[in-house]
């Protein structure tokens, strides 16, 4: 009577058959708790650690919600590492998937083996005492991963390492044990499945972070050579392959035998580059794909020194780093795996392609786009500045040859001019003299020399027509103007914003005049090609940032200015 009373309470009614999913609020999860109410296998009791279920806007409207509210699904609050409150949550299954796990970028090994190792313990006695029938146990490839070896059409022959990569590999790797072993105990049969880096709608781990990545500027780097093969699998594809692994141990006869006590690597079947697969998202999704390579050898340091920093400050709130060593490695190394094991045994094959997985899965993202910006109609401020022409084109690195020839030609002047340590004379003199010699000597050679063409410097070149002249007076006589016309605004002192640009000029033109000419150089140029560029690129965030210091100079100067009339008041 008390087993019954406990299985109504847990919404199981006589003659249903149930199976349970622990941490079936977690991504996979949903996914596989969606197919099984969809295939009308099994009533489906959830198990998570929340008090209670909150579903999202579309679960309440679709399948989820609809069995929930006729029964065909029930939810229970369950801690794993706690064996009463499995018991209870695996009363009167005939299945259980065993899906939950804590995060896995998080490097701590008490919480790992907690849930790995104590709490899969207690699912795997909760079975043998309750007479589960069937245990389905959620692996994962990197229990056969060392961080050092890469991995390629790896198959289930390859041994536990003697290290794994992080403590997450290795208490799954203890938890997988576990289950494998159990394998027949009191009618129990069990298998794990070891599926791929997981992908798709619902993810909150993959996507998200290489969105914040990108919208942080950090998503143009590649570690490694970027030529390191992985195994993505679509979530739709690990669902159903749960499914198949629970068909297969409940078949009977010979299958059920084979198929029983084994693990098995769940891809799609389709390799491909770890980083065009990044790329892939990125792109479908608004955002430039990486491009700059980074040594594994130059960044395992700093990585090590992130992880060490992180022991040193997370009991004072410091956030888990996603730039660790074992995160590195899973980078940079090649992971695909052999399925063949998966569709003899079990008879698995990817139901959703590499292709469709990523459609379906950057269509789920709509709110993770990169927003498009409105094209600038005309030129920018940069180019405007800088008059519009030829040297806009070289500074804002428009024409990249010319470019890259002008900095040439600066490099060559500075050394042979003013790295020497001439005066300002003397080096205009000389490079005076270069000049006229050039033009001389151009002057002077044929049109044609030992075959080729010798282009000549037309004497039109020097030449300054009279539409120029006006413009260069014009341009003249409007900035004395403008001169004039700030300096009145400034004798009848009401323009803060224009005496703020006026002092930070003259600020900043006497720290320039106390600079020699060679440091000119060497701070000047390199700040000339690099500024203006940025400046276009980011001109609203710059020109925002600059109008909320302005805006705080007036406020505090309105504040100092209400402070000073009190006093006079008081006075």
């Amino acid at each position: 009577m008390e087993a019954e009373a406990e299985g109504q309470d847990l919404g199981q009614g006589q003659g249903e058959r149930w199976c349970v999913v622990t941490g079936g609020r977690g991504f996979a999860a949903r996914h596989l708790v969606e197919m099984l109410i969809r295939y009308n296998m099994f009533c489906v009791r959830i198990a998570d650690l929340g008090p209670t279920i909150k579903l999202e806007p579309q679960e309440e409207k679709g399948i989820l919600g609809e069995a929930l509210s006729s029964g065909r699904a029930s939810y229970v609050s369950a801690d794993l590492r706690d064996k009463s409150q499995v018991l209870k949550a695996f009363q009167g299954a005939e299945v259980v998937f065993h899906m939950a796990a804590p995060d896995s970028s998080i490097n701590n090994y008490q919480l790992h083996y907690s849930v790995n190792v104590q709490g899969t313990k207690n699912v795997v006695d909760a079975c043998v005492e309750l007479k589960v029938k069937r245990l389905i146990c959620t692996s994962s490839p990197s229990v056969v991963f060392d961080g050092v070896h890469g991995i390629f059409n790896g198959d289930e022959t390859l041994p536990y390492p003697a290290k794994h990569n992080d403590s997450y590999s290795a208490t799954k790797a203890e938890g997988e044990a576990l289950v494998i072993k159990s394998n027949g105990t009191n009618g129990l049969l069990t298998c794990c499945i070891r599926p791929s880096s997981i992908f798709g709608p619902g993810d909150r781990l993959l996507v998200p972070s290489l969105v914040a990545a990108a919208r942080a500027g950090k998503s143009k780097f590649i570690i490694g050579d970027g030529n390191n093969l992985y195994d993505f699998t679509y979530v739709e594809n690990v669902a159903h392959a749960h499914i198949c692994a629970e068909r297969a141990l409940a078949s009977g006869g010979a299958v059920s035998e084979k198929a029983a006590g084994q693990a098995y690597f769940i891809t799609n079947m389709e390799p491909i580059k770890f980083w065009e697969f990044m790329s892939l998202v990125l792109e479908g999704l608004g955002y430039e794909r990486p491009r700059i390579k980074l040594p594994v050898f130059l960044m395992m340091p700093i990585a090590h020194m992130v992880e060490w920093v992180y022991k040193m400050l997370a009991p004072y709130g410091m956030k888990v780093p996603q730039f660790t060593p074992s995160r590195i490695r899973l980078l940079s190394c090649s992971r695909t795996f052999n399925c063949s094991k998966a569709n003899d045994l079990l008879g698995y094959t990817p139901v959703v392609s590499l292709q469709e997985g990523l459609k379906r899965t950057i269509e789920s993202y709509p709110h993770l786009r990169a927003e498009v910006r409105p094209k600038r109609d005309g030129p920018s401020k940069a180019s405007k500045i800088l008059g519009s022409g030829r040297v806009a084109d070289t500074l804002l690195w428009r024409d990249k040859r010319q470019t890259l020839l002008m900095l040439l030609v600066l490099a060559a002047i500075y050394f042979n001019f003013i790295a020497s340590g001439h005066t300002i004379i003397t080096a205009v003199s000389r490079l005076l003299l270069v000049a006229v010699v050039f033009l001389f000597v151009n002057g002077r050679l044929p049109g044609k020399l030992l075959g080729y063409q010798v282009e000549k410097i037309p004497e039109s070149k020097f030449h300054i027509s009279q539409e120029s002249s006006h413009q260069v007076a014009q341009s003249i006589a409007s900035g004395w103007n403008s001169a004039v016309i700030d300096l009145k605004s400034l004798c009848r002192g009401n323009d803060w914003i224009l005496f703020s640009k006026v002092v930070l000029s003259l600020l900043i033109l006497s720290i320039l005049g106390a600079l020699s000419l060679r440091s000119l150089f060497i701070i000047g140029l390199p700040i000339a090609f690099v500024a203006f560029f940025v400046y276009e690129k980011k001109e609203e965030e710059i020109d925002g940032f600059v109008h909320q210091i302005l805006l705080s100079g007036c406020k505090l100067r309105s504040n100092v200015a209400g402070k000073f009339s009190n006093l006079k008041k008081q006075q």
